[in-house]
């Protein structure tokens, strides 16, 4: 068996609508080999995890997957493995039990699904998995990996259970967590301890422990300070015990003669009961006690012992909600066994482990073991008589060892009041105070009684599960204090997905809500841009995007564009969106990433759709995506058609249900809203400038579909109209997206569309431009198709096109993306003359950049050029700076898309002066910020040599114009 790839989906994803893991698994001899036909693979196995007789499988009962596993030839081992990765992670206490596995389509190939819970869990399970079936099978089967005749799986399973452990939440966070999630409210792990945001954007809360981003920072440092808290709490007349603070162990021996006996004494700022004595009696007990109480503090407290068994009482935002006996660690004899053999016994307990991981924890021997042992006159080898408790613990912290039980109900109300009073002095929304007294249900005015310790980040543990008594649900309190009823923990999220024109909806819906006021964290292909502004540069379309935008707590409205290839990768990374759209589904990206038809491509588009809980909003003129209104559970469905007689938008009409339909009017056409009855007309078509007055069919298509995802997120109609009339294609407001430039006497539009469909779309409005007279002239596109798609889809934009252009440049992206050098424009070349085209309508120039300026050359007064450009920016650039000048000076594009103004020989300050204000004046022009353009103050273009600053390369023919050609070893 080999191992081909590891892939951890966060979130909604191809497989399940929770986070999964994908081992793609290469089975090579043994995909003849299942599990029966392996002599005692079934028994060794099940000897090593019993449990695994649990798993019911597809049987539906207890001991499905052991009947697949042995009965008949059994079955495949990338079935057993998923069971092994599931049941391991249930070992270290994970809560998981999906799982799936599917042949990949390829002999012996098979994707091995299953759940988790952490990640780096879930993929170690995945590779232990892997090694014990490869051990089981032996080393004349398990050809693929080394065999490895030393491994141990018992102990290998202890070190998966010891490394998840100490990745695991803690149990309080892990029951803040749990709290959170029964409420529906969301949460991110923001690191690997506890701290963990609730909530989403603006309305998000942080903890960290049981410390909230409620907790002020004064209280932590008061209650940290124990000597500050004794006289805090002593000052309001609170019961507390009297102490002193030393440096020495003299000023210790001193202060304790003056404090009385006995005496406790422990360190200034530790906690979790570590260096803490008590009882103490002599000078002898307080040297011992001090030193250890210096090895966490440089500060010791001497303190008078008080008298009373050990309760802490948690006060949650002024509430007392738990109180529990914290009984110190100790064993009961039975005459039988040793201490030593008793304190083994008492761990065998299942409730105990290492440190945090269970409800208990383990006893063990160490300094304060052996000191109350000599104290008792006993050791470790001793019996002690039947019934005769020994502590081993002078505190009852559970961390080392104590047990508790629940009180809360039986506390006296003057004990309840105490507790309320010493929280409200100091000023912690959540704090745990430790509370000595014979009798908690007896107030200790009469009984007696004293706080020795208050404690900011205190434990849940012995309330959420104590040893005895009630279990008590304090973390809903502390939900409940983050977030009082109806208070909104989420921000609106909106998906939209589809093949083409997400980045243009996404960006209409962002305008919108930023007009309505709200910071809007925006992803799209080029970018995170949080209330406008870029923060994140690059095609952030994925769940690391998404997440980035639903941390940052300025946020009060997401829109995520979500893109194929991120669903396929990774999943949608958050659970489920408000509102999710479909806009099409075309042919693109086919071919890779397991996705060969339209049909699987729709399945993975689908995702947000079958997620989304408020509404969903389809493209009916699609049957794609008609039919995945079948899969929603939202409680809406939009349909958006430009067809206003389509029947089964009309029958939902007439049912009450929500649409957008595109009607024609007197003065055009008009964006219209059904919705419950009404009819609700929106807005003319001319009127939205992103459609090039009604002509740019596609962008009307997207302000549809803007106008139905904003109504359906409580948008009012009159914002979503001054929205989208103020919403344009400029490469301002929407880089690659259409963008016009009138600025040469003829019309240039650059866009980033590289799909058929993207192509068809922008073929329909050059033609519209044209048969309106608005572009009498010629028409002329750069060409291209990214290199990693099928060669059907290529031909396919050069048959668009062909129908179109009556000149045509083919180029390449400058990524070829696997194919050679000039492989793709010469398949386009080929296609268009086939086409129809005369030789001397279509040209070869493989750079994009001589491409677009050969286009530009050509180009006369009346001519449109559509420019299919890669590198949107670098394209723009050299666009609106073509005719090389500005305020006298040459304008260079350098490799790096930057441009730049060359001085003239001589110039002085003055020219300089001026030459900044023309290009500055260019910006404000074309909305490029301050960084686009820079000035070379040496006068030279770092860029090298040629029309554009681009250096060149060895090899490089140029026309007489400075056009790249070929290169020479490209050369025919």
């Amino acid at each position: 068996m080999k191992l081909l790839e590891t892939r951890t989906y966060q979130g909604p994803n191809l497989y399940a609508h929770f986070p999964v893991m994908r081992l793609t698994l290469q089975l090579g001899p043994l995909e003849a080999r299942p599990s029966a036909t392996l002599p005692g693979f079934c028994d060794r196995l099940l000897d090593l995890i019993p449990t695994l007789a649990e798993h019911t499988c597809s049987v539906g009962s207890a001991g499905g997957f052991v009947r697949r596993l042995t009965e008949g030839e059994g079955t495949w081992l990338g079935h057993v493995l998923e069971h092994v990765a599931i049941e391991l992670q249930n070992l270290c206490g994970a809560r998981v039990s999906f799982g799936k596995t599917r042949g990949s389509g390829e002999s012996g190939e098979y994707h091995v699904v299953y759940e988790y819970e952490d990640a780096r869990v879930g993929q170690a399970a995945g590779d232990l998995a892997l090694r014990l079936l490869h051990h089981l099978v032996g080393p004349d089967l398990a050809t693929d990996a080394p065999f490895d005749a030393a491994f141990d799986f018992p102990v290998e399973r202890d070190k998966l259970i010891r490394d998840s452990q100490r990745r695991a939440l803690g149990p309080s966070t892990l029951s803040l967590v749990r709290a959170a999630e029964a409420r529906g409210i969301p949460w991110l792990r923001l690191n690997d301890y506890s701290l963990v945001q609730f909530g989403y954007g603006k309305w998000q809360k942080r903890i960290q422990a049981t410390v909230t981003s409620e907790t002020r920072h004064i209280s932590v440092e008061i209650a940290s300070d124990k000597q500050e808290t004794n006289r805090i709490l002593a000052d309001l007349g609170l019961p507390v015990p009297k102490q002193e603070m030393v440096y020495s162990l003299e000023d210790a021996l001193r202060a304790a003669r003056r404090v009385g006996w006995p005496l406790v004494v422990k360190p200034l700022n530790a906690n979790h009961g570590r260096g803490v004595s008590i009882g103490l009696r002599d000078d002898e007990g307080v040297r011992l006690a001090f030193d250890k109480a210096r090895e966490h503090s440089r500060a010791v407290l001497v303190e008078s012992f008080i008298t009373g068994e050990d309760h802490r009482m948690l006060v949650i935002h002024g509430e007392l909600v738990a109180v529990a006996k914290r009984v110190p660690g100790h064993v009961v004899g039975d005459g039988v066994h040793t201490v030593e053999e008793l304190v083994h016994l008492t761990n065998q307990d299942p409730r105990r482990g290492i440190g945090h991981e269970k409800v208990l924890t383990r006893l063990e021997f160490d300094h304060q073991a052996e000191r109350l042992l000599q104290q008792s006159g006993v050791t470790r080898t001793t019996v002690i008589e039947a019934g005769q408790v020994l502590y081993l613990r002078s505190t009852g912290n559970l961390s080392t060892g104590g047990t508790a039980i629940d009180l809360t109900d039986v506390v006296h109300p003057d004990n309840a009041e105490m507790a309320i009073r010493a929280a409200q002095a100091i000023g912690l929304d959540v704090i745990g105070i430790d509370f000595l007294t014979p009798d908690i249900s007896k107030s200790y005015r009469e009984v007696g009684g004293a706080v020795c310790e208050v404690n900011a980040a205190p434990g849940f543990r012995m309330h959420v599960a104590p040893s005895e008594g009630k279990p008590r649900d304090v973390a809903a309190k502390v939900i409940e204090m983050l977030f009082p009823p109806g208070t909104p923990a989420r921000i609106p999220i909106a998906a939209i997905t589809g093949t083409n024109g997400k980045t243009t909806t996404a960006r209409m819906l962002a305008h919108i809500f930023k007009l309505r006021g709200e910071t809007v964290g925006l992803t799209t292909t080029d970018g995170v841009y949080i209330d406008g502004r870029r923060t994140v540069e690059g095609d952030m379309t994925g769940p690391v995007s998404a997440q980035m935008v639903l941390r940052d707590p300025t946020v009060s409205v997401a829109v995520l564009e979500t893109a194929r290839g991120g669903l396929l990768r990774a999943g949608m990374g958050y659970k489920f969106p408000d509102v999710a759209c479909c806009l099409n589904v075309a042919a693109d990206h086919l071919g890779l990433g397991g996705i060969d038809t339209l049909d699987q491509l729709a399945g993975v588009k689908r995702i947000p759709i079958e997620v989304a809980r408020d509404a969903v909003v389809l493209n009916a003129d699609d049957p794609l995506c008609l039919q995945m209104a079948d899969w929603s559970e939202a409680k809406h469905v939009w349909y958006v058609t430009v067809n206003p007689q389509h029947t089964l938008v009309r029958e939902h009409i007439r049912a009450g249900g929500k649409a957008v339909a595109l009607e024609g009017g007197v003065n055009g056409q008009m964006i219209t809203l059904y919705d419950r009855g009404a009819h609700l007309p929106l807005l003319w078509t001319h009127l939205i400038p992103a459609t090039i007055e009604g002509r740019a069919l596609h962008n009307v298509q997207n302000a549809m579909f803007a106008a139905a995802l904003a109504v359906a997120m409580g948008v009012k109609l009159d914002d979503v109209r001054h929205g989208l009339r103020t919403f344009d294609s400029t490469y301002f407001q929407s880089p690659g997206r259409m963008n016009i430039y009138d600025g040469l006497g003829f019309k240039v539009i650059l866009d980033y569309g590289h799909n058929p469909a993207a192509v068809q779309a922008m073929c329909r409005l050059v033609d519209g431009l044209h048969q309106s007279g608005a572009v009498p002239g010629r028409k002329v596109c750069i060409l291209a198709a990214p290199g990693d798609r099928r060669d059907e889809d290529i031909r396919h934009v050069a048959q668009i096109a062909a129908k179109t252009f009556d000149l045509v440049i083919c180029r390449r992206d400058d990524n070829p993306r696997g194919r050679k050098p000039d492989e793709v424009p010469r398949m386009l070349e080929s296609v268009l003359l086939e086409a129809g085209l005369a030789a001397d309508q279509v040209r070869v120039i493989p750079y994009e950049v001589d491409a677009l300026q050969a286009a530009l050359e050509v180009c006369r007064p009346g001519d449109v050029l559509l420019a299919f450009c890669d590198k949107v920016s670098r394209s723009w650039k050299q666009i609106i700076y073509f005719h090389g000048t500005l305020a006298g000076r040459e304008v260079r594009i350098g490799p790096d898309g930057e441009a730049r103004l060359a001085e003239p020989d001589g110039a002085g300050p003055g020219a300089m002066a001026a030459g900044r204000a023309a290009v500055q004046g260019r910006q404000k022009a074309h909305g490029e910020s301050a960084a686009d353009v820079q000035r070379d103050e040496s006068g030279e273009d770092a860029g090298g040599e040629g029309p554009f600053g681009l250096g060149l390369p060895e090899g490089v023919v140029r026309d007489e114009r400075g056009v790249r050609l070929a290169r020479t070893d490209e050369a025919d």
